[in-house]
């Protein structure tokens, strides 16, 4: 039985259940994003060069992708308050194991435990949404979770960024140690403790992807994310070079772009009202195609840098638009058709986007490598075309059961 207190009645959103839910979310994305703020600082004092500390950034990406669908599927086999803890306390054990890394290989190691179970972790927030808020709230839930992670862009990174600056870069890991232990404390608290173990096999879950509209609405964050990662991958320099934001602006500036970001989750929620199943994310191929003619012009702001600066503000508003409704698309379907799966289901987003990181962060870099910053925002535009054209085929499956 739950220990914690009933909330389907509770008409209030943020109860404390729903705050620990998006406090953890916040907590998983300071870990993740903190690296890039104190990348030299790491370089200086692992003694190793920047580009090497770099490299744990997409390390983590190509871990966490195709980790979190299975670690999300293994997880529905057993109790979730249980799975839910010994998670976040891997997940605590290689954020201390970062903090006191004696050098470059064992920081590697933590790294790599971290993206093993955040993924999952997400996973397993979201399948608390029928237990800890009300119907007409679901949306919203969804939208406040995925903004934890926008949240941790904005002020937790900087508070790392300023921790390690002052005390040193271990300090910052210690920051987001502490912060793990009062979520863990909150979790448990105030979560409830009941179960919705899964009696499908391992296996079988993974039907979810012989689904089309899963297929489309996988293959849509694909390219949206991968949109916008062409230039973001490179925001600072077209910061500097293209808008030609003086240098010791250039921290202001990724604080608008990640207020900017904050705001297009939250927004995202609200879009992704409209309907069920498939058809949120349908109504969204027009929000694609504006996305891609404000990236083709993107290319205008060497030219006119005033533009450009309130262009990327745009941008970032634009960024995650997508992600309530995608998240609706992949847990209605599996409700509907794949009950077995919604664990599974509930990972798909994170999995992904982070697909479209790495897609989106490769061809920007050959793209910057052989034809100049100018150019990324025109190729993001393609991945934002690609993005209407899956959304339009998904339309066929509004209002449809569809057996497979």
């Amino acid at each position: 039985m739950s220990t914690a207190p009933t909330t389907a009645r509770n008409e209030r959103f943020f109860t404390l259940p729903v705050i620990t839910l998006i406090a953890s979310s916040f907590v998983l994305g300071m870990s993740e994003f903190v690296v890039v703020g104190i990348l030299p600082d790491i370089a200086s004092g692992l003694k190793v060069s920047e580009v090497t500390v770099g490299n744990l950034v997409s390390l983590f990406a190509f871990v966490y992708a195709p980790v979190t669908p299975l670690g999300s599927a293994l997880s529905a086999r057993f109790p979730r308050f249980a799975t839910h803890l010994t998670l976040i306390g891997v997940f605590l054990a290689g954020n201390v194991l970062c903090a006191f890394a004696p050098n470059y290989g064992v920081l590697v190691i933590a790294r790599i435990m971290i993206a093993l179970v955040s993924g999952t972790l997400v996973a397993i927030a979201m399948t608390y949404a029928p237990d800890v808020t009300i119907d007409k709230y679901r949306t919203k839930f969804i939208a406040w979770v995925f903004s934890g992670f926008s949240i941790a862009s904005v002020v937790g990174v900087p508070i790392g960024t300023w921790v390690a600056n002052v005390f040193g870069w271990r300090w910052a890991f210690h920051l987001v140690n502490v912060l793990t232990v009062m979520v863990i404390i909150l979790i448990l608290t105030v979560l409830p403790r009941n179960s919705h173990i899964v009696r499908v096999g391992f296996i079988r879950q993974f039907r979810l992807f012989l689904d089309h509209r899963i297929q489309l609405g996988v293959l849509a964050v694909v390219c949206g994310a991968a949109s916008s990662y062409v230039f973001y991958t490179y925001l600072t320099p077209i910061m500097r070079d293209e808008i030609h934001v003086p240098e010791q602006y250039l921290s202001i500036g990724l604080v608008v772009y990640g207020a900017a970001c904050l705001w297009s989750n939250l927004h995202a929620g609200k879009l992704a009202e409209k309907g069920r199943g498939v058809e949120p994310l349908c109504h969204l191929r027009w929000v694609f195609l504006a996305h891609a003619v404000l990236l083709c012009s993107l290319a205008l702001a060497s030219i006119i840098p005033l533009y450009g600066a309130l262009l990327l503000i745009v941008l970032g508003m634009f960024m995650y638009l997508f992600n309530a409704s995608s998240q609706v698309l992949y847990m209605d379907v599996a409700a509907q058709s794949h009950p077995g799966s919604l664990n599974l289901a509930a990972s798909l987003n994170s999995m992904s986007f982070n697909i479209g990181i790495a897609v989106g962060s490769a061809v920007g870099g050959v793209v910057n490598d052989g034809l100049g910053l100018t150019w990324l925002g025109p190729f993001g535009a393609l991945f934002a075309l690609l993005a209407v054209g899956t959304t339009v085929m998904l339309k066929p499956y509004i209002n449809k059961e569809i057996a497979y």
